[in-house]
């Protein structure tokens, strides 16, 4: 099997060494070259045709964020960013996932770097010009007692701003689960709640589940789970990952299973791995009405592959499909309602 050839770029020579010895010491990697800046990189990219690049987000002569763009419009590839995990890189990172990055890795912690690479290569990307467009807002939508549920990874940032920009400012209450680093998901609820109509917020331990509220799991630390009573609320728990990740799309969707059954709609977007498959089962077998991403559309189709196969999918669609089908469901009478 051909190795994977990848691009270092960072104005850092130490995080360049770093970052290559992280990498060469997977045998299905082959780092190709180092740039400095993205003056160099954009001669080593012609020179090397890599299939990946790991991207720093503060460089000389060119921001990172300035040169990812410039990559997704004129020749789209899977780029990775290398950031720091403060607040301030928190923001950049999220918005060179909305530009189009694969993912975002933080200095100095390279763990998982070399997977990330792998799976980079077999992602589908696209240009900015072939991004999916939110459907028009949606302004006849009749709010309901439903719960939608949606779980999301490796893409899913600009996944879930094309589903949630398309909601009304009274959508249902929808509670997301989507893999973050602990710092990023601050950042991306404010930017959610920049562009949507509904009120969007990091998930807060006793929030009460309401209409045109949309909460998402703090990355990295705790669980989000639905608690029950006459009022059902957000409820942050603690305790190892699930899954494989923390927080988990399969604690997220039990708790929904268990708490709102077939007043539920489960939604499960792009991503790596397996999480979600087994939590939106319980969803189904509930009688919840469930929506996977299709192939075609998603970033990476692994999450709804799984789940499809598994049997928790009832339609798979496309990403520019799924926010007024998720609409149309929680607008609908409860099933076995008259």
């Amino acid at each position: 099997m051909r190795r994977v050839r990848v691009l270092i770029v960072d104005d850092s020579p130490t995080i360049r060494g770093i970052i290559t010895n992280v990498l060469s010491g997977d045998a299905e990697i082959e780092v190709v070259g180092t740039a400095g800046d993205p003056l160099e990189a954009r001669s080593a990219i012609k020179e090397l045709n890599p299939d990946v690049i790991t991207l720093d987000v503060e460089m000389p002569k060119m921001s990172g964020i300035e040169f990812l763009e410039k990559i997704m419009r004129l020749r789209p590839m899977p780029v990775i960013m290398v950031s720091t995990l403060t607040q301030a890189g928190a923001a950049i990172s999220v918005e060179a996932l909305e530009i189009g990055a694969f993912d975002c890795v933080g200095k100095p912690d390279f763990d998982g770097l070399a997977e990330k690479v792998k799976a980079a290569a077999r992602a589908k990307v696209r240009s900015l010009g072939e991004r999916a467009r939110p459907a028009e807002r949606r302004a006849d939508y009749r709010p309901s007692n439903k719960l939608l549920a949606i779980g999301a990874s490796t893409g899913g940032v600009e996944a879930l701003l094309t589903v949630l920009s398309s909601f009304p400012a009274n959508c249902p209450a929808t509670v997301i689960t989507q893999h973050m680093p602990a710092t990023f998901t601050t950042s991306f609820s404010a930017r959610l709640d920049r562009v949507c109509a509904p009120h969007v917020q990091e998930a807060s331990e006793g929030a009460p589940l309401l209409p045109g509220h949309i909460y998402l799991a703090p990355g990295g630390v705790v669980h989000l789970e639905i608690t029950g009573g006459p009022q059902p609320r957000c409820h942050l728990r603690e305790g190892p990952a699930v899954s494989g990740h923390r927080p988990s799309v399969d604690v997220l969707f039990s708790s929904v299973a268990e708490i709102y059954g077939r007043r539920s709609v489960g939604v499960i977007l792009t991503g790596m791995g397996r999480d979600g498959a087994n939590g939106m089962k319980q969803m189904r077998d509930a009688g919840a009405a469930t929506i996977g991403q299709d192939e075609g559309s998603c970033v990476v189709y692994g999450m709804p592959r799984v789940a499809f196969e598994l049997g928790a999918v009832e339609r798979q669609l496309s990403l520019s499909a799924i926010g007024a089908a998720v609409l149309d469901l929680c607008a609908m009478e409860m099933r076995g309602a008259a």
